[in-house]
């Protein structure tokens, strides 16, 4: 599969995510409902990683690699948290087009620290979801 049908698989899941843990902390704090899924979470991409044949690659990881990755792990952790915290307090109809403003700080954060490049049409996409996360939160 191309990258774009596993991105189509990941916001499909992202979505089931969001109407999934609505329902799972409605009756329970959040950082323990955070704290359940992200057990599972664990021991279900374990068991991926060593069932595909990751285990030998654990013995060459680089310390950098290891202070990278940590960090992304905290920066998620951090982020569901907060995106949580944000469903059991608001409507997913709008929790969830505000976490998706991290597809326009990713592109911007991509250009400042990557060097990536930005096309015309992916900054315009991504003033479009800025538009689009507006559109839907903001009371007029």
């Amino acid at each position: 599969m191309n990258w774009f049908i596993w991105a189509l698989l990941s916001a499909l899941f992202a979505a089931l995510t969001a109407i999934l843990a609505k329902l799972g902390v409605a009756h329970i704090n959040s950082n323990l409902a955070t704290a359940i899924r992200t057990t599972v979470i664990l021991v279900f991409t374990w068991g991926i990683a060593l069932a595909t044949g990751g285990a030998p690659q654990l013995a060459v990881i680089s310390g950098r690699t290891w202070l990278l990755l940590a960090a992304s792990g905290i920066a998620t952790g951090l982020s569901w948290l907060c995106y949580f915290r944000a469903l059991q307090l608001g409507e997913v109809a709008k929790v969830a087009p505000v976490d998706k403003l991290s597809v326009a700080i990713a592109i911007l954060l991509a250009v400042v620290f990557l060097g990536e490049k930005l096309q015309v049409q992916e900054a315009i996409g991504a003033g479009l979801v800025v538009i689009g996360v507006v559109v839907m939160v903001a009371r007029f």
